[in-house]
């Protein structure tokens, strides 16, 4: 497995950043028995930084709390038996699934953990939970696929002990 991690603004968190993020990518993939290693990058950036790529990729001239840029078309969410017939998606060097990109706004980490009533080192996990979810090709665009998301972020950040506290 490579998690490739980049705090590209210097934030500061009183946790190992980097420690949580393999640990929630980690449990991610084993919960929903993703059958591969694969290859993540996750980035940490500003409000601005967020706002450019969201503008770049998406068309969207404001910032958000979390990008997710998955890799894989799924047909169905969490069905990983297309990716081995598809020699495109592994690193050639690694034989890894390069399964995509995570992108985190080191601001609305901090104002989202405080809005919620929740510690920064839960919205972090949570963020990495939620993005990891849409690289196994879940989504939220309907009541009935949140309610799925939220449930395997629940369960995401229950294996790990981080609660809501």
């Amino acid at each position: 497995m490579t998690i490739l991690i980049e705090n590209e603004v210097d934030a500061k968190f009183d946790f190992d950043y980097e420690d949580i993020a393999k640990k929630v990518i980690n449990t991610s993939m084993d919960l929903l028995k993703f059958p591969f290693e694969a290859e993540i990058s996750l980035t940490i950036t500003d409000a601005n930084g967020i706002q450019a790529i969201n503008k770049e990729f998406r068309d969207i001239d404001s910032a958000t709390d979390v990008l997710s840029f998955p890799m894989v078309e799924y047909e169905s969410a969490g069905i990983f038996d297309k990716i081995e017939a598809d020699e495109d998606l592994f690193n050639p060097e690694t034989g890894e699934v390069i399964l995509g990109d995570i992108v985190l706004c080191k601001e609305r980490i901090y104002s989202q953990a405080e809005e919620y009533g929740h510690s920064v080192l839960r919205e972090y996990a949570f963020l990495i939970a939620h993005s990891m979810l849409h690289l196994f090709g879940f989504d939220h665009m309907t009541e009935d696929e949140a309610a799925v998301m939220e449930e395997k972020q629940r369960e995401i950040l229950d294996a790990l002990g981080i609660s809501r506290d």
